[in-house]
């Protein structure tokens, strides 16, 4: 099944300590052809973007910019493996990995909502 997330809404379920976003972090997702950009905030996330390549499975291959409260600019990759869920909606596995910073790595789980 090829998955669209053009203008699919995304907030985080679980995160590892080391991540900054939380519940409160609501993504946006766009997406044209196999190109997904978001513009994200809430929660400790004062203003963030990303940019992904969509796979033929649905897979997303991101990297990702963001400004948190403390006013600090943070990068990291994300990949990002999806299921659906039996009402139909997505949620997105995520291995991730900061760029910047300490450069740890982590795990999250984010779920589209409505």
């Amino acid at each position: 099944m090829k998955i669209n997330y053009h203008n699919r809404r995304f907030r985080p379920v679980q995160n590892t300590e080391n991540g900054e976003t939380s519940a409160e972090t609501i993504f946006h997702y766009k997406q044209e052809g196999n190109i997904l950009t978001s513009e994200y905030a809430g929660g400790q996330i004062a203003k963030g973007s990303l940019i992904a390549l969509v796979s033929e499975n649905g897979e997303l291959d991101m990297r990702y910019q963001q400004i948190n409260t403390n006013g600090e600019l943070m990068t990291g990759v994300c990949h990002s493996t999806p299921e659906v869920l039996p009402d139909g909606r997505i949620r997105l596995h995520e291995k991730w990995r900061w760029t910047s910073g300490d450069k740890s790595e982590g795990k999250s789980i984010i779920e589209e909502f409505q």
